[in-house]
């Protein structure tokens, strides 16, 4: 056998540590690295905060937006914006005491132009009354305003008209005295879970609720 000569044997090596070079390149490039999750990703899908509500983002279809500003009588949920008509209303709450209705035109005056061609109905029940409203484009009438001044319809968080002050509080943190917080005299605590529109009020007197008011603003 021939024995190479050096200039031989050290071209030799130079090719193979060429050929090892590049197999250890493909099998790099053939291997892919695993992910690095971004700062405002969640690992298991979603971002980060998928689970929070931010205020003013929940839609309103469905009511979604308004299951706070609701009370509650015999394991029925009654919210703003809620659509209702005779036959609902009496199956929740029983018959009503009274019912009337209005149409709003320009010669009503009531100087409600933003309403004209719309049908306001109140119906009065014992300690509470409900207005609703139709949307001017159909039938439908739905919920723009729940007066409470009966301890019998608790709302969702479970307060009702004779609790203390105190207890609202803490059932409430969110909201904000409208006052002076002279609450030993009157004043009204306010709610507003998602926007400025649709707010839950309650009146303060001698240091209790005295009557809660749930509405929104007509446009």
């Amino acid at each position: 056998m021939k024995v190479l000569s050096k200039p031989a044997t050290l071209m030799l090596s130079i090719v193979l540590l060429g050929t090892l070079l590049a197999g250890c390149q493909g099998t790099r490039e053939s291997t892919p690295e695993a992910p690095v999750p971004s700062s405002g990703s969640n690992p298991e899908g979603g971002s980060a905060d998928s689970g929070v509500i931010k205020e003013g983002t929940i839609p309103k279809d469905g009511n979604v937006i308004l299951k706070e500003l609701a009370f509650v009588y015999k394991d029925n949920t009654i919210a703003l914006s809620d659509i209702v008509d005779d036959a609902k209303l009496e199956s929740m709450l029983g018959k009503a005491d009274e019912k009337k209705s209005h149409t709003y035109t320009a010669d009503d005056k009531t100087n409600m132009d933003q309403l004209l061609g719309r049908t306001k109905i109140v119906y009065t029940f014992p300690g509470l009354e409900i207005e609703t409203f139709n949307t001017g484009e159909g039938t439908d009438f739905y919920i723009t305003s729940i007066e409470i001044t009966a301890p019998e319809y608790p709302t969702v968080r479970n307060m009702k008209v004779g609790d203390s002050f105190e207890q609202l509080k803490k059932a409430y943190p969110e909201g904000n005295l409208m006052g002076n917080g002279a609450t030993s005299a009157e004043d009204e605590y306010r709610y507003t879970p998602a926007n400025y529109v649709d707010v839950m009020t309650f009146h303060i007197k001698d240091a209790k609720i005295d009557r809660i008011r749930i509405n929104t603003l007509l446009d």
